[in-house]
């Protein structure tokens, strides 16, 4: 059985080389690179910051509440992606894997799970829920995201889907309360 589950990482593993390496020749063209740079830096955070505290224009007085529901579960989401680095420490496509370049600065060492992509989720299915108008502004933005970090050589795949399922996950939570 467990030759079986080796077997499945295994091929998992070289599928997402393969992915990786495919994504990251659209980095190694300098137009493509900078957007995608541009992309991930918006994503960083203060962008987030400025939708949280926007949230009383698009809703009313509503989003007020919106504002601090979001904060808090964007706290938690750092806590989460945090602690799980720190416990997981998977190394960046770029240092692990032959052939990824690094297109652009990481902000930490670790790479599992991605951050930017686990806030750009939650944010965005946060905002959403408050105020659908944003959709078609904010979902492309989040995917735009998500694969920034895998083009720029900074995240594998998983890496990208497990952050955008704990994004999902915990805007799911904070707009249950």
């Amino acid at each position: 059985m467990s030759g079986t589950v080796g077997a499945r990482f295994a091929r998992i593993d070289r599928l997402e080389h393969r992915l990786c390496l495919w994504a990251n020749v659209v980095a190694r063209r300098r137009h493509f690179r900078a957007v995608f740079r541009l992309v991930s830096r918006m994503g960083d955070g203060p962008l987030w910051g400025l939708l949280i505290l926007s949230m009383p224009l698009w809703v009313g007085s509503g989003g007020y509440g919106a504002s601090i529901r979001m904060a808090i579960a964007g706290l938690v989401g750092l806590l989460i992606y945090k602690s799980l680095k720190a416990v997981l420490v998977r190394e960046r496509p770029f240092i692990g894997l032959i052939g990824i370049e690094c297109a652009m600065p990481p902000l930490d060492r670790y790479s599992f799970p991605s951050g930017h992509t686990l806030h750009a989720v939650l944010f965005a299915a946060m905002a959403i829920d408050y105020a659908p108008q944003l959709a078609p502004l904010l979902v492309p933005f989040a995917v735009l995201i998500a694969l920034s970090r895998v083009v720029l050589g900074l995240h594998y795949p998983t890496d990208v889907l497990v952050g955008a399922g704990l994004g999902a996950a915990i805007a799911r939570v904070a707009l249950a309360f």
